[in-house]
């Protein structure tokens, strides 16, 4: 928090934690693109003014008055719901993995204008996702550019030990693709298709919309899934429990 007595922010409510009998403890994600963590008083109670301002993938226009250790949310007016993630099983769970790595990469006292658009819009596509595997392009969109922009950006374009600007096999750890020579001596480097590459490519530069017109296979949306997942847990060093439970439903 600011040393500010208050601050007013658009805010993403990315976790909850229960606190007493009808508070909750908030992890927002600020419009500047930092954390700030803030008690929601009563906000557990049906009917409560901050209620339905509070629950999980809001986006509100929060006032956060300054507190010893944690804000405290005193007004919040809702800017959007996202009611429709609160309907189906999958897109719930794709919006929690999406909040998962919007949680990991900001920072309290650390701003980023780039990681609240990018969190919003990505929540507003998990609803506009016709079916499950552009549900699985959204997300795994979403953690590629999320970490590039933290400097985590794999490396496609040649192999990262030599420079052979023919490589067949990705590594995570390494960092990207790698020639058959190199490979041979790094754990886990899995074979990919020309195809593979470029569907990575298409999540590190294509917009959101043209993630959600693209034609996909549920395999391949499912690997692009699989991938991304050990992509941001090994580099972000971090057990990614929505995003395991994303995979598994």
């Amino acid at each position: 928090m600011v040393a500010s007595r208050s601050l007013r922010t658009k805010a993403i409510v990315l976790d909850r934690t229960k606190l007493g009998e009808a508070d909750l403890i908030l992890t927002l994600l600020a419009e500047s693109g930092s954390q700030i963590r803030a008690v929601a008083k009563g906000a557990r109670k049906p009917g409560g003014r901050l209620a339905a301002r509070c629950e999980l993938f809001c986006e509100a226009d929060m006032l956060i008055a300054h507190g010893r250790r944690l804000g405290i949310v005193s007004e919040a007016a809702l800017i959007d719901a996202h009611e429709v993630l609160r309907g189906e099983l999958d897109r719930v769970s794709a919006a929690s993995a999406v909040c998962e790595i919007a949680g990991l990469c900001c920072y309290e006292d650390s701003e980023d204008p780039f990681v609240y658009p990018i969190t919003s819009r990505a929540l507003r596509a998990c609803e506009q996702a016709a079916d499950r595997p552009h549900l699985d392009l959204v997300c795994s969109a979403f953690a590629f550019k999320m970490l590039a922009h933290g400097g985590w950006r794999p490396q496609l374009d040649g192999c990262v030990e030599c420079g052979d600007p023919a490589p067949s096999r990705f590594s995570v750890t390494m960092g990207g693709m790698l020639c058959e020579s190199c490979a041979r001596e790094v754990e886990g480097a899995e074979e990919v298709s020309p195809s593979q590459v470029a569907w990575i490519r298409a999540l590190l530069g294509k917009t959101f919309d043209d993630l959600l017109a693209a034609e996909v296979d549920a395999h391949t949306a499912a690997w692009l899934a699989s991938l991304s997942h050990v992509w941001a847990a090994t580099h972000l060093d971090a057990r990614l429990r929505a995003w395991e439970f994303m995979l598994s439903v």
